[in-house]
């Protein structure tokens, strides 16, 4: 049996829109064994013969996502040319859209992935928090752009979502008195790690509600004010070895406490997420 013609799909950009919508059609005819060829980034008048040439040699057919007009005009005539078919799923819509709004296109490929980028980035952002939260994957943290550490229920878990949100890629790592943290703590650059520290009273207010909501006995270490003065304290030798910039959270809604973060580090640093 002869094998099927190949789908070539052409696009200025990485060509993913042209390939899920060809993917899609192609679902609804099950078994059928089609290749689909993606030839990303053509810019030029010889990537389209090259591409109309084999297509042709190989019985094929194109579709194409060509947002430049002048290269969409290329591709259609080479393809009638060559008695292939081209099947544009680009340019009847920006017709229709051109209409409607009263202006022309841009014609710049690869826009909508730019336009993505920072949606992309944040998203990415969130996944690396969650993944990288209360010192799980301690091994991946020097691929993080801030990583908070500091006792617990100090606020490391929301300030790591919350700067997520806004496209850091953040980590977070507790402190536990007679534990040693993790050593690739030490191995980051200082400049990126921020110790965070908490007024006692409210730490204690904070313990004694967790302590609670979990309904465990508030007489616990965990809850204790000595205990807890001395994890603090051990804390902050930490930062000290560290050399670590401090951020004191008291009193302070998340949003104060993440501005001051990204500050120590705008001053420290000379980079910010896209």
């Amino acid at each position: 049996m002869a094998a099927t013609p190949p789908i070539y799909v052409v696009s200025g950009g990485v060509g993913t829109s042209g390939m899920q919508l060809t993917r899609t059609a192609l679902a609804q005819f099950p078994n059928g064994d089609v290749s689909v060829i993606v030839v990303p980034h053509v810019r030029s008048e010889e990537q389209l013969e090259q591409i109309v040439e084999q297509a042709a040699s190989r019985q094929g057919i194109v579709v194409h996502t060509l947002v430049d007009t002048v290269l969409r005009s290329q591709l259609i005539d080479l393809a009638r040319h060559n008695h292939i078919a081209a099947i544009d799923l680009i340019g009847p819509l920006l017709q229709r859209l051109s209409g409607l709004l009263g202006r022309q296109p841009l014609g710049q490929p690869g826009l909508y992935r730019k336009l993505r980028e920072q949606d992309l980035r944040r998203i990415e952002a969130i996944e690396f928090a969650v993944e990288h939260d209360d010192g799980k994957r301690a091994h991946e943290l020097l691929s993080a752009e801030i990583v908070l550490t500091g006792v617990s229920r100090v606020g490391k878990t929301p300030l790591s979502i919350y700067l997520a949100t806004m496209g850091w890629k953040v980590a977070n790592v507790p402190l536990v008195k007679d534990l040693n943290p993790p050593s690739e703590l030490f191995e980051m650059d200082s400049r990126c790690v921020i110790g965070l520290t908490i007024e006692p009273g409210q730490l204690i207010t904070y313990r004694q509600r967790r302590t609670h909501h979990m309904g465990v006995s508030a007489n616990l270490p965990y809850a204790d004010p000595t205990e807890l003065l001395e994890e603090l304290d051990y804390a902050h030798q930490i930062f000290r070895r560290g050399r670590f910039r401090v951020v004191d959270t008291t009193n302070k809604p998340i949003e104060e406490s993440a501005d001051e973060i990204i500050g120590q580090l705008g001053r420290r640093l000379s980079y910010r997420p896209v």
